[in-house]
């Protein structure tokens, strides 16, 4: 195997790392909510483990579903995803409890499946330095983990189409983030 192929595969793995990670919450809160519903007879706990099934459940199918535009090939062999299918994966994921309001920019019609993949990875990282640094494109090769591989494969992502990525200066108010892709 050459190198290029052993960090390719090291990539990968640090990517399924932190999907592992991510859908882990979910699906133990799935796992609990069966256990405490095979032992209990009263009915409003019943009803009350259900709920907690459903959350689960929702919670799970809107990660999956970021997750796959997100990371992989969704949308299938086209090369443009709808916008609202982008707005759709991020407002599930992060919209869904309530406690975050998404102030949609992006127009409707069709984007690139690099700048969806782009957009949803942006929306994806909590921007503190060690992320920051991966989407500034200064984070060392060496220095890469499940925590920060996202970042770094969004700068990638938008330097090898020609753009960058834009982001507010720390300690702002309000977070808004970017990306400048050519054509």
């Amino acid at each position: 195997m050459t190198k290029d192929e052993d960090q390719a595969l090291d990539f990968a793995a640090l990517l399924c790392s932190r999907l592992c990670h991510d859908l882990l919450s979910p699906v133990g809160a799935f796992n609990n909510g069966l256990e405490l519903m095979a032992d209990e007879t009263d009915p409003e706990m019943r009803q009350r483990c259900l709920d907690l099934l459903a959350e689960s459940a929702r919670a799970s199918a809107n990660k999956l579903k970021f997750f796959r535009l997100a990371f992989g090939s969704a949308g299938g062999f086209g090369d443009m995803v709808p916008t609202d299918e982008a707005r759709q994966a991020i407002e599930g994921m992060f919209a869904a409890s309530g406690r975050v309001r998404i102030g949609w920019l992006v127009g409707p019609g069709m984007l690139a499946k690099g700048a969806v993949k782009i957009l949803l990875n942006l929306a994806l990282i909590v921007l503190d330095e060690e992320l920051r640094a991966a989407l500034a494109g200064t984070l060392r090769e060496e220095a890469l983990s499940s925590r920060n591989a996202a970042a770094w494969m969004t700068h990638r992502l938008a330097a090898r189409a020609g753009g960058q990525i834009l982001l507010s200066p720390p300690g702002d108010p309000a977070l808004v983030f970017g990306a400048f892709l050519p054509g």
